[in-house]
């Protein structure tokens, strides 16, 4: 890995922060992972790059786990995230590949979904960003920024069911200023949340391709479209598993499949040093 791609060493008082792939409910990993010496330690904060849960043997453990770290944990929401809240207000239908029923059942349930939708959907700090799938190139970070907090905003209210109804749906496929209402929110919701690749052409999102980020019709993965500003910030996320661990200077992948069998990975921030644990348990 060049030297270009790790962030200035911090100062003292930076606290040691492990950022952290998607879990989707394999609690059992994330326990391995939380045991490793080089995060183990009281002091030691960690960043969960969304998707808690779904897809895992174990959804209800994770979710407690990491809402018992406290303020040492950051969480923000993927889209497994999301399509909980969408599953608890019958916005959509519990699918066949879901393992949510644990979480549903739960007698803590209701704590455990108010705290979920009061989690952010990007933090910025550190000289780092982290969301769950990605940013419009077309987007400055402060814009990224404000427009997350609209749709935090508005999972935080009494109304949120509304609000859960209204981001659901794919279009449109590209940002404009003008737009108002849930077309506003879609967009929002699947930049940072669903976004994989996009049309080189004009940059419309594009959402069937969910392998290899392999350049065909005219697809580049969004962290390759042309424009993209404020580069000196990387972006960390996570999202793609086929895509796997990359780390450049402007983008991070932290999922690395765990849920699939393959491994959990966390990176420290202050220098990019990664641990992975085996999670062929998941599989």
């Amino acid at each position: 890995m060049p030297d270009s791609s790790r962030p200035a060493a911090p100062s003292a008082a930076s606290p040691e922060i492990w950022v952290i792939g998607d879990v989707q409910g394999c609690a059992g990993a994330l326990q391995t992972l939380l045991a490793h010496p080089a995060l183990a330690t009281p002091t030691a904060e960690f960043w969960f790059a969304g998707d808690l849960v779904n897809r895992g043997p174990d959804s209800l453990g994770a979710l407690r786990l990491i809402r018992s770290l406290g303020a040492r944990a950051k969480v923000i929401l993927g889209n497994h995230d999301l399509h909980l809240l969408a599953v608890v207000t019958k916005v959509r239908k519990h699918a066949k590949s879901d393992t949510l029923q644990d979480i549903l059942q739960a007698p803590d349930r209701d704590e455990l979904i108010d705290w979920l939708r009061h989690q952010p959907l990007m933090v910025r700090a550190h000289g780092h960003v982290m969301v769950h799938a990605g940013i419009l190139p077309s987007w400055t970070l402060d814009q990224a920024q404000a427009l997350a907090g609209e749709i935090e905003s508005a999972l935080r209210q009494d109304s949120w069911p509304q609000a859960v109804h209204d981001f659901y749906g794919e279009e449109p496929l590209l940002w404009d200023d003008g737009l108002q209402g849930p077309a506003r929110m879609r967009v929002i919701v699947n930049s940072l949340t669903r976004m994989r690749m996009c049309h080189a052409s004009d940059g419309r999102m594009e959402f069937r391709h969910k392998g290899e980020p392999v350049a065909a019709d005219g697809l580049v993965p969004w962290f390759d479209l042309p424009g993209r500003r404020d580069l000196s910030e990387p972006i960390v996320f996570g999202h793609w598993s086929a895509l796997g661990l990359m780390i450049r200077p402007d983008a991070i992948c932290l999922d690395t499949g765990c849920v699939w069998g393959r491994a959990l990975t966390a990176l420290r921030l202050r220098d990019h040093q990664v641990v992975q644990v085996d999670c062929t348990r998941c599989r």
